[in-house]
């Protein structure tokens, strides 16, 4: 057992070429490793302009982002336990796993967001009217428990003095 070095000599990619070929497979890799996240900003510019109306529309849309985040949530955590499986086998597979849990961070952002709109409303006397969030988070259906507003009273019926 001599000289146990791999020769340049047997690959046949050229010198010049190889750094280009390293830099393609490491974007490649990179590729695989699912979606950046996009969270939502908790505070944004146009809620200082924002009416009852426009909040409960907003909470609305965050309730349909918030549900469709949970089904993608779901199927990346489905694809990453197949992965996981399928990688003990073979193991490039586990370059298709997804570490960055996107969806999980920017319904974390929703929520946050659900929560500051639900106390914008308050301070605006909006009532309860809307929904604040969807019920499969407790995080954000907090804020609806805790509201100050008193529930609508029915007025008594005419003749009959309280």
């Amino acid at each position: 057992m001599a000289d146990q070095r791999i020769s340049p000599d047997r690959f046949p990619i050229k010198a010049r070429v190889r750094p280009g070929v390293g830099v393609l497979l490491l974007a490649a890799v990179a590729g695989c490793a699912g979606r950046a996240p996009q969270p939502v900003a908790v505070v944004q510019p146009q809620d200082r302009y924002a009416d009852c109306p426009a909040i409960f529309a907003e909470v609305q849309a965050n309730n349909q982002k918030i549900e469709d985040l949970a089904g993608e949530q779901g199927g990346k955590v489905a694809q990453n336990i197949a992965a996981g499986v399928v990688g003990l086998f073979i193991w490039p597979v586990w370059f298709g796993m997804d570490f960055q849990g996107a969806a999980g961070k920017e319904v974390d952002a929703l929520n946050s967001r659900q929560q500051y709109l639900a106390t914008l409303a308050e301070q605006r006397n909006c009532g309860s009217a809307a929904p604040v969030s969807v019920a499969s988070s407790p995080q954000a259906v907090a804020p609806a428990a805790q509201s100050r507003v008193p529930p609508p009273v029915a007025p008594a019926p005419p003749g009959r003095a309280q």
